[in-house]
């Protein structure tokens, strides 16, 4: 049938999940950090994702689809209820985590390894001196506090940018790709954590080299409060590939 329906340009989303948790029927994932209709027959074309997107990527659309099924959404629904979080997010859900004290060094001082001001993406110039030869390190807010020897693995001998793609207003890839185009940067190295929100960043950070159009090495590395996951991939730069081998390797949380 013909009907009306929303639509996601993934060009436009930044991962930040607010679409998902605003859609009551659970018609909206996100896959690969984005947002992605994966239920057509979930979705009642009513659009209260619309509102909450901050990229303005979802609309409607006039097109075939199957009908909505209140029945389906409602079963769905009574399943997820009762494994429910807190609140939508997985970034919310509140929990204790244990730590056995006796593992850690006590009294010893661990000097701070950052080498420039300011940090918060929104507030970092396009240009100065110390983004010259520089190895970027761009880390969502929470990874520093989730990893205890952030300093010594992560930002010593980098440029450190932060930031949080739930919390901030707007997108930072094309002020990340101003840095890019206009310093030269030799390395690239994305820290998140594992929570599908914190994909915003390095969604971000990707569509910024992407549209550099300059060849830079990059990574990304998982956080989550249980262990460390470390990922290398690859991105397309123009006609160029893109590629951090390992850079980091052997470490625990």
């Amino acid at each position: 049938m013909i009907r009306r329906i929303i639509k996601i340009d993934e060009s436009k989303c930044n991962g930040c999940g607010l679409c998902a948790e605003a859609c009551h029927e659970g018609a909206i994932e996100i896959l690969e950090g984005k947002a992605r209709l994966t239920r057509e027959d979930y979705c009642d074309g009513l659009g209260d994702c619309l509102p909450s997107c901050p990229m303005e990527a979802i609309s409607f659309e006039e097109r075939e689809a199957p009908a909505y099924d209140e029945e389906a959404v409602l079963s769905a629904k009574s399943k997820k209820d009762n494994n429910k979080l807190p609140c939508g997010c997985p970034g919310t859900n509140s929990k204790t985590i244990e730590r056995n004290s006796d593992n850690h060094v006590i009294g010893t001082v661990i000097e701070s390894r950052l080498a420039q001001w300011p940090v918060q993406i929104k507030l970092a110039p396009i240009r100065a001196s110390y983004f010259e030869n520089a190895n970027l390190l761009i880390a969502a807010d929470c990874t520093a506090y989730a990893y205890g020897n952030f300093h010594n693995d992560f930002i010593r001998n980098r440029i450190t940018l932060i930031g949080c793609p739930k919390l901030d207003e707007g997108d930072y890839s094309e002020k990340l790709m101003e840095i890019i185009k206009s310093n030269n940067i030799k390395s690239v190295t994305i820290v998140r954590m594992e929570v599908p929100c914190c994909g915003g960043i390095e969604n971000a950070v990707k569509r910024a080299l992407q549209n550099s159009g300059k060849f830079i090495p990059w990574g990304v590395v998982t956080i989550s409060t249980v262990k460390l996951k470390i990922n290398t991939e690859k991105i397309i730069s123009g006609r160029k590939l893109c590629r951090f081998d390992t850079f980091v390797a052997n470490v625990s949380v």
